[in-house]
C-alpha cells in the first residue's frame, strides 16, 4: 500500500497530496481485500462508478444519526471540522490557511468556525 494519496481538487483543478495515517492505513488494509484492483474507493451500486456527492451525504447522515448526532452533516463537514480541532490542538492559522488554498487567515478562520467565545477562551485561558 502507498504512503500517500493524491486528490484533484474539482473547484480548482490543483493535486494535493496527502499522507495516509497509521490509523488510515489499518482501516484501508482492513476494507480494501474485498475490493477489486481499479474499483473505486467507495463504490456505487453500479460498481464501476464511485458514490456521488449526494450519496456520500446521506451516508454519513445515516452514520451521524447512529451514533445520536442530530444535526445535518455532509462532506464538507468533515473538511471544516478538520480544520477546527487542528486548530484547537495548536495547529498554526498559517498552515491551516494553506491546507485549505485559502487567499486570507480571516477566511480560514470563519471556515473552520472559530467564534468570538473561542477566541475569548483562549485568552481567558492563559490568564496573562
Amino acid at each position: 500500500m502507498k504512503d500517500r494519496i493524491e486528490i484533484r481538487e474539482k473547484k480548482t483543478g490543483k493535486v494535493k497530496n496527502f499522507p495516509i495515517s497509521d490509523t488510515a492505513a489499518k482501516a484501508l488494509k482492513e476494507y480494501l481485500p474485498g475490493i477489486p484492483t481499479m474499483t473505486p474507493l467507495f463504490p456505487s451500486r453500479k460498481g464501476s462508478l464511485p458514490i456521488t456527492r449526494q450519496q456520500a451525504y446521506h451516508i454519513l447522515n445515516e452514520a451521524a444519526q447512529m451514533v445520536g448526532i442530530k444535526e445535518r452533516i455532509g462532506t464538507h463537514t468533515l473538511r471544516k471540522t478538520f480544520g477546527y480541532q487542528a486548530y484547537q490542538a495548536g495547529y498554526s492559522l498559517d498552515r491551516l490557511q494553506k491546507i485549505f488554498n485559502h487567499s486570507s487567515s480571516r477566511i480560514t478562520l470563519a471556515y473552520i468556525g472559530m467564534t468570538q467565545d473561542d477566541t475569548d477562551e483562549i485568552y481567558l485561558n492563559l490568564n496573562l
